[in-house]
């Protein structure tokens, strides 16, 4: 799949929004815990920053927890959130170093069958400047059935998607999060409650008209 940039400037991915407060004290603290012991390589560093938003931050879902989680920091203090919450803490320690972060989206069913219905799944897209193109990085959290990875080659996605099902994978890679996304979060004081009955279910229009 091509993915398509919203916006072909590359300083538009690294900008501090409301959301990815990557000047926040915590999450500069934790940039300095990532960059410790690494080369100069920012490589090394987007996979460890990636590795441990992915295993190191819980899914809220995977722990039942109540407590929903909208900001980087919030999503670093509290270690727990949804995948949007994930997305926006990974952006976060990315831009902080000046490593261009965009958001993608997938639809998905909700559950395992059609009936329970179909939400939007968020990732990260990153700029690999040494291989010269984005990657999508998916950091929801592995389990059991769910395995994604850092590739450079092959992308290791947390869920296949399944068009005859009605799945979609978007091709835009945003500069920030979707409104839809961001606003769920806001307007909600129960995670789990939130997340079985209120996720937005598709994205109303693809934004994105520069194919990457």
């Amino acid at each position: 799949m091509k993915l398509i940039c919203e916006s072909l400037e590359k300083e538009d991915y690294t900008q501090e929004i409301p959301e990815v407060n990557f000047t926040h004290p915590l999450i500069q603290q934790k940039v300095r815990e990532l960059k410790s012991g690494l080369s100069h390589s920012s490589l090394a560093y987007i996979k460890k920053a990636y590795e441990f938003v992915r295993d190191e931050v819980s899914h809220s879902w995977d722990i039942q927890s109540r407590i929903i989680t909208k900001t980087a920091s919030e999503v670093l203090k509290e270690k727990k959130g949804i995948c949007y919450s994930k997305c926006n803490l990974l952006a976060a320690l990315l831009r902080a170093e000046g490593i261009p972060t965009g958001f993608c989206y997938q639809r998905l069913i909700l559950g395992d069958t059609i009936d329970t219905g179909y939400c939007i799944h968020a990732l990260n897209a990153v700029y690999i400047k040494s291989e010269k193109k984005w990657i999508r990085l998916d950091a929801r959290g592995n389990k059991e059935g769910v395995q994604a990875d850092f590739s450079l080659k092959k992308e290791k996605l947390a869920f296949p998607v399944n068009s005859a099902q009605g799945e979609v994978d978007y091709a835009t890679i945003y500069t920030k999060p979707r409104k839809e996304t961001m606003d769920v979060l806001s307007q909600h004081e129960d995670c789990v409650d939130m997340y079985l009955h209120y996720l937005p279910t598709e994205l109303q229009k693809e934004a994105g008209t520069n194919v990457f």
